[in-house]
């Protein structure tokens, strides 16, 4: 018997899929070096039966926000094949291609089989992702070093939200205190300290995001 959850995640694949709509048959525009923060660009090449090659492309304008939703666009061999909101699922030959993204760029972009496998797209040469891709292959050890410099900055930022959080909730005049105490948090920094804290841990989800890395608690919280 399927689970409450497993049911919901049904609902809500079916959901995304009956969002998408039909393209119009454009050409995919080539990707631009000023774009490199602001678009996302994914491809996954597919061989046929036939042995012929099909391409679908997966292309998402962080910054063109419709009614406050992030769309993503689908193409197929250069053209225009269908768009929908984030989070986005594609039926494509095989499967489907999952598309979800977060504050700082895609934290899912996948091609899932029929059978449930699953891979992620391939980013573009020319994109962030793409370059960070580049870099992880060419400097393996660099790459792990700026990875766990990211995510120690996210402990860390985490950290300093909670413990100023809970000194915030039990001064409160109908806070917590009442029921266990006032709670002073041992670092105090100062406003200018926060500012840097909080670009720092936006920096580090954007590379995070740049390896389609998310974690809800960590990521989910900055910003």
């Amino acid at each position: 018997m399927t689970g409450g959850g497993g049911m919901f995640r049904e609902w809500r694949h079916s959901r995304a899929v009956q969002r998408v709509e039909p393209g119009d048959g454009r050409a995919l525009e080539r990707f631009r070096w000023w774009q490199s923060f602001s678009r996302a660009l994914f491809h996954l090449r597919l061989v046929n039966d036939d042995g012929r090659r099909t391409v679908y492309t997966v292309d998402v304008r962080h910054q063109n926000q419709s009614s406050g939703h992030v769309k993503a666009h689908l193409y197929l061999d250069g053209r225009h094949h269908a768009e929908s909101k984030v989070p986005a699922v594609f039926p494509v030959r095989g499967g489907t291609v999952e598309v979800r993204a977060s504050g700082f760029g895609l934290k899912r972009c996948h091609y899932v089989t029929a059978e449930g496998a699953e891979f992620q797209l391939v980013p573009d040469p020319a994109s962030a992702e793409g370059r960070r891709a580049r870099l992880d292959r060419s400097h393996p050890a660099l790459s792990r070093r700026i990875g766990f410099l990211s995510l120690i900055t996210l402990v860390v930022g985490l950290v300093l939200l909670v413990l100023q959080l809970a000194e915030q909730v039990t001064r409160a005049p109908e806070g917590l205190a009442q029921y266990v105490g006032t709670f002073t948090s041992p670092i105090d920094l100062p406003a200018w300290a926060n500012t840097v804290v909080g670009l720092c841990t936006a920096t580090a989800s954007t590379e995070r995001a740049l390896r389609l890395r998310y974690n809800a608690l960590l990521d989910g919280g900055v910003g």
